[in-house]
């Protein structure tokens, strides 16, 4: 398939001047006006919304999504250039040194046996590059989403040999930490928070060891309440009475149907 923007002869270097434009004195006065952190949230706001285009199936929305995720790259890129500290040819050049430093299997013709061997030559490049003074695990981003940094955490950790020698022992700690949990709501003790949190990392660990993404999980499950619950809204609604009208029993007597209709075609737990 001929691409529409190859015919029309856009390229990345347009996009470049096209940001220098709108940051220009007589460019866009919105524009001119933004700093690294005024939209350092967008960065965040567009990356979900590629991951959200993925996990759709939606290639036409991914196709726009990267394109605003790497409007940001540019933009961020174009203010640094302006501060005199570097521009978007310099990350380019950055990454792409990165990369074939990273893959010496590739591109510096050393051998690789396996995926194990080429991940820990890879962890290994990657800490003689950090120059930081950071312990290893301080090295992973404080703001990524809390399932996703535990995630992160505990796989950095096992790759230095501290983890469960037998998965199936942390079900065992999953006991040990609902009991303090509960012991801690029943006593209405003000570690609450501290051991909702234990109870929340040892199921990070569990989803590790089952190869199963936490964030994927809890996505799914999320979407799946909401469709469940705009069902019961609907059926609601089909009776002639609005949600904030019932009682709890009288929804939860909705909320049962709909989990067991089969004509809805969702999947009973």
């Amino acid at each position: 398939m001929i691409s529409k923007a190859k015919d029309s002869k856009a390229s990345f270097s347009e996009l470049v001047e096209v940001m220098k434009k709108l940051r220009s004195p007589d460019g866009c006065l919105w524009d001119r006006e933004q700093t690294h952190q005024s939209i350092k949230r967008n960065m965040i706001e567009e990356s979900y919304e590629a991951v959200e285009a993925i996990d759709d199936g939606e290639f036409d929305a991914l196709k726009e999504e990267l394109g605003d995720l790497l409007l940001q790259v540019v933009f961020h890129s174009q203010m640094a250039e302006e501060e005199g500290r570097f521009d978007i040819y310099d990350v380019i050049f950055g990454i792409v040194e990165k990369i074939k430093r990273r893959h010496p299997h590739i591109f510096n013709g050393i051998k690789a046996k396996s995926t194990g061997e080429i991940v820990k030559r890879w962890e290994k490049i990657k800490q003689g590059e950090k120059n930081d003074g950071k312990n290893s695990l301080n090295q992973i981003p404080r703001s990524l989403p809390s399932l996703h940094y535990a995630l992160l955490i505990q796989q950095r950790a096992a790759r230095f040999g501290f983890d469960w020698d037998d998965g199936r022992d942390i079900l065992k700690k999953l006991n040990e930490e609902l009991d303090e949990f509960r012991h801690e709501v029943e006593a209405d003790g003000e570690h609450i928070g501290g051991e909702l949190g234990d109870l929340l990392f040892t199921l990070v660990n569990i989803a590790r060891h089952l190869n199963v993404d936490p964030e994927d999980a809890l996505n799914s499950t999320c979407k799946k309440f909401i469709n469940r619950f705009n069902e019961m809204e609907e059926l609601a609604k089909a009776k002639g009475i609005s949600l904030e009208d019932l009682s709890l029993d009288e929804m939860d007597e909705i909320w049962d149907q709909v989990k067991s209709k089969k004509d809805i075609g969702k999947e009973k737990i």
